[in-house]
């Protein structure tokens, strides 16, 4: 699926739209599809990388001409898929497009190629088999796999325990014996979706624009509901006689997911503080990470339930993750020297703000890393 460039191969850039039906792990994602300006096909938006702009910035600027959407786009591609695009000359080309996924967080009433395409929503299956590039489908495909709703079946957190186990017959008769406590699946799942929510309240106020209290008390209240969460966590770990996991892989689970949100609102809290109102692009380069890290996370969660069915899917994620979280950090490098050649000299306290709220946003994908880092933990014990 994804392939070497080769010398031969124009590369180009594309955009993958997509939103979720409603805030919930096991919600229905949605992808944008616009159709093409010669033959009508239904295609993403896409296009040539454009001279001293990033790829992921090329490609969020064609998701806004052809299909009048934007909003936080991640800096590290989804993968890349290949065609051949007839030229007027007439000559057949083969390209390679790196595709990079793109929150969507606002659809544009008006946009500049409006009159030339459609735009549509598609579920996941609708825009693989809408498509007619094979490794496009594909794409497309393993943006939400197949296992994600059949692993949010819910069984009992006992019943799993004597399976991951293979435990003998006196013991899975002594267990119907003792009560089912410890709704641990759905308590990760619940501070996932909060997490999610967060990570897109945050990149909504890094977006800029007048609402950006609104999106900060937002932030603030996520996380607040995440603390309630992960306190029923705690406390469900010390009431409950059998868990699914070790004890400490619980503990560190809901911790590392927790660590994510409190960076998120130390975040807000440094930018209401300070009160800045314009950011980075390096900023919200990182917040397309974080919002991708967070709907990876969440994907992640309910695939717990059935760890050595779902340890490949598991590890596809988590992997992501990790590369992700090193991009990342040359984002956060290329940002802090951008703002020290800025305003290191003119305008210290410019320099130190703006440090700060990289430091945060660097600890944010940390969090993810080691919640990917824990999940590979709980892989490798019951896989």
């Amino acid at each position: 699926m994804c392939r070497q460039p080769r010398n031969s191969v124009i590369r180009q850039i594309a955009a993958l739209p997509y939103r979720n039906e409603d805030p919930a792990t096991d919600a229905a994602v949605r992808i944008l599809l616009v159709t093409s300006r010669g033959t009508g096909r239904w295609v993403i938006p896409k296009g040539n990388a454009m001279s001293g702009a990033a790829p992921h910035v090329a490609a969020a600027q064609e998701a806004e001409e052809e299909a009048g959407v934007v909003g936080p786009v991640c800096p590290t591609p989804l993968g890349s898929y290949r065609y051949r695009k007839r030229r007027g000359s007439g000559a057949s080309l083969m390209m390679d497009v790196d595709v990079f996924p793109l929150a969507v967080t606002r659809e544009l009433p008006s946009w500049k190629e409006q009159q030339e395409r459609e735009r549509r929503w598609f579920t996941l299956s609708e825009a693989a088999d809408a498509v007619e590039e094979p490794d496009l489908r594909d794409l497309i495909r393993s943006f939400g796999a197949s296992e994600f709703k059949a692993a949010t079946q819910r069984i009992g957190v006992l019943g799993a325990v004597a399976e991951k186990s293979r435990l003998g017959p006196m013991f899975a008769w002594f267990q119907r014996l003792l009560p089912r406590t410890g709704n641990f699946f759905e308590l990760f799942e619940a501070h996932a979706v909060t997490v999610m929510a967060a990570a897109d309240a945050l990149a909504r106020l890094l977006e800029g624009g007048p609402a950006g209290r609104e999106h900060i008390r937002e932030v603030i209240e996520r996380e607040h509901d995440a603390d309630n969460i992960t306190r029923e966590v705690l406390q469900t770990v010390r009431k409950t006689f059998l868990t699914p996991f070790d004890r400490g892989a619980i503990t560190s689970l809901i911790g590392a997911l927790d660590d994510s949100i409190d960076e998120m609102q130390a975040t807000v809290n440094a930018i209401a503080l300070y009160e800045v109102e314009n950011f980075q692009p390096e900023m919200k380069d990182m917040a397309g990470i974080i919002v991708d890290a967070a709907r990876l996370t969440a994907e992640a969660m309910p695939l717990l339930r059935n760890v050595a069915q779902n340890s490949a899917r598991l590890h596809e994620l988590t992997e992501r993750l990790v590369r992700m979280e090193g991009h990342a950090d040359e984002i956060h490098a290329a940002g802090l020297k951008r703002t020290f050649k800025e305003y290191g000299a003119s305008d210290t306290l410019k320099f130190v703000v703006d440090r700060e709220i990289y430091k945060h946003l660097e600890r944010i994908v940390d969090a993810f890393e080691d919640v990917a880092n824990e999940i590979d933990g709980i892989v490798i014990d019951h896989a």
